[in-house]
């Protein structure tokens, strides 16, 4: 199932979209999108509606976070290889992890909006792992029976505060708006094999990322498990795992970094495409989306 929320920014409501592309309005099954309804039994229970049953919901909509309530934001740095080597940095031994800030959120088509005086904003295209059921210590070997689904993330960073300015990745990971996830979450039944997904990024249309699930360093497994030795993962929460290479920071011999008017569209198979306008910082423009 493709899982969304729909509406404006504080006012979405749950919907499917089915494979016929219609989008359905989901609000007489579930109140929302979130922690409880992504237990396997629960999601069961909406796969059995009838999906022609469901009122179709015409005109354009805004999408907003496919999850509501999220609790971590739970990102994995350099878990590939080739994206380390673009980085300068080793290809780490242990997942790297850190957190980025659940203010951070928006919605898949969201304006990403520069912090002040930013001049070294960066995109990065990342898988994202939404956990449906409570997990703490979970072996790899039936890791992924703790997954709900699986979304697109576009991980923003501002690489001066995130490299140059001292401490953890933190603080260039979780600006406003450097989160944005969706369209959709889609549950994993329909993915099948998350070892074997195309991810991409392009900014104002030209290819800057590539790449292919199968080349992560941990994957989706050992990343649930190794997360899970540390915290305890709850449903709603979500685990971005890593970005393939390609990112401004990278380019060669002079990086490129986001500005004002640039657009990035972000697309993993089978998961859905986002896309963004880039925008400078406006008092108005902060806060979750």
């Amino acid at each position: 199932m493709k899982l969304v929320r729909f509406g404006q920014p504080g006012a979405e409501k749950p919907g499917l979209v089915g494979n016929d592309g219609v989008l359905r309005d989901l609000s007489s099954v579930v109140p929302d999108i979130g922690p409880a309804t992504l237990s396997p039994a629960s999601l069961k229970a909406i796969a059995e509606v009838s999906i022609s049953a469901l009122p179709q919901v015409t005109g354009p909509q805004r999408f907003g976070v496919p999850i509501s309530g999220i609790g971590k934001f739970v990102a994995i740095g350099l878990n590939y290889s080739d994206h380390a080597a673009e980085a300068g940095l080793p290809v780490p031994s242990e997942p790297i992890v850190f957190q980025k800030a659940i203010t951070s959120l928006s919605g898949p088509n969201d304006d990403v909006m520069l912090p002040q005086a930013s001049q070294k904003s960066d995109w990065e295209v990342e898988l994202g792992i939404v956990i449906g059921t409570k997990a703490t210590y979970v072996p790899p070997e039936n890791a992924l029976s703790y997954v709900a689904g699986y979304c697109v993330v576009n991980d923003v960073s501002e690489r001066e505060y995130q490299m140059e300015r001292g401490g953890t990745w933190d603080k260039g990971k979780g600006c406003d708006t450097f989160g944005p996830v969706g369209p959709w979450l889609v549950t994993k039944d329909e993915v099948g094999d998350v070892q074997a997904l195309d991810l991409w990024l392009d900014v104002n249309d030209r290819r800057m990322q590539m790449g292919n699930t199968r080349t992560m360093i941990f994957n989706c497994a050992e990343i649930v498990s190794y997360v899970s030795r540390f915290m305890t993962l709850l449903p709603g929460d979500v685990i971005a795992t890593g970005t393939p290479p390609g990112v401004g920071m990278g380019i060669k011999p002079t990086p490129i970094y986001l500005k004002p008017g640039d657009t990035m569209t972000v697309g993993i198979e089978k998961l859905g495409v986002q896309r963004q306008k880039v925008v400078a910082w406006s008092k108005d423009g902060a806060g979750v989306r």
